[in-house]
């Protein structure tokens, strides 16, 4: 154990996702003893620090700072003194910014020390019911529907379970496009508010996870959704139809669907094709 924290390191600590109780005591130390504390969002973390009475000088680093932030925290480093990281919930750089700083400061031979903690993707996960010795964590889809049914059609090889973070406005668009694409009795579990009062973890098939999340929930959510049968086709043939609709509704032309699904499934791309293009037809008509 650090009897201090060391001069010029970096500090990856991870802070409660809802209850505030989630967090270690060798957390609440690190934060006590550092120089200072990048966080995502000053404010709401300010909130956090202010809650266990913790003094500490507070930078901002987000998405739309991180490469000016970075050069001030080496400089930092530089200095000799400490810097941890946080973002505004569970462990940072996940789906969070923070990689960029996390190999300046390695390639720079600063020490880069986790402190580890919450983390909204392994709470749902081991509570989920899904097998838990495979899985590919995808973060955040794309927005765009055609750059989601492509991404999503490109992971429904993957036989471990898939893991994503959603936005709760989002959900339905998300559900709609996991039932078309990998099928309506794939397995699926959505967890929502995890560790805070109104936590639940509903667990069932893709269609009916469109139809009960019809309207979007409110809070967090991660989407847990269960890996392909090992050795079978990404597609298969019966559901064929149903993926190429879901593509074609996401904005794909049928020469891309040909193109991702033969390079996916090894299928004849001539064949995808002419069903794509048919199925295109008969959806303008």
């Amino acid at each position: 154990m650090e009897a201090q924290t060391a001069v010029g390191t970096l500090y990856l600590v991870s802070t409660p996702i809802g209850n505030l109780e989630d967090i270690t005591l060798r957390a609440l130390r690190i934060l006590q003893e550092v120089n200072w504390v990048a966080a995502e969002d000053t404010r709401h973390s300010g909130r956090l620090l202010k809650h266990y009475e913790i003094q500490a000088r507070l930078l901002s680093m987000h998405e739309h700072n991180e490469d000016e932030r970075v050069a001030a925290v080496m400089a930092i480093l530089a200095g000799g003194e400490s810097v941890a990281l946080i973002s505004d919930a569970g462990t940072p750089t996940l789906s969070d910014p923070g990689f960029k700083l996390v190999r300046a400061a390695s390639d720079a031979g600063y020490d880069v020390v986790p402190i580890p903690g919450a983390s909204a993707l392994l709470a749902a996960l081991v509570a989920s019911g899904l097998p838990t010795d495979r899985f590919l964590f995808l973060g955040f889809p794309p927005r765009k529907p055609k750059a989601r049914a492509e991404f999503l059609t490109q992971a429904a090889n993957e036989p471990g379970v898939l893991a994503l973070y959603e936005s709760a406005r989002r959900l339905p668009e998300l559900l709609r496009d996991i039932a078309q694409i990998f099928g309506e009795n794939r397995q699926l579990v959505v967890a929502r508010e995890l560790t805070k009062l109104h936590e639940t973890f509903w667990r069932g098939r893709a269609g009916e996870a469109v139809e009960v999340f019809s309207k979007a929930p409110l809070g967090e959510v991660v989407v847990l959704v269960e890996g392909a049968t090992a050795g079978g086709p990404v597609v298969q043939p019966e559901e064929m139809e149903m993926v190429v609709d879901g593509l074609l509704a996401g904005g794909m032309r049928s020469s891309e669907i040909a193109r991702l699904i033969s390079g996916l499934t090894g299928a004849a791309r001539r064949d995808i094709y002419r069903l794509a293009s048919d199925r295109a037809d008969n959806r303008q008509s």
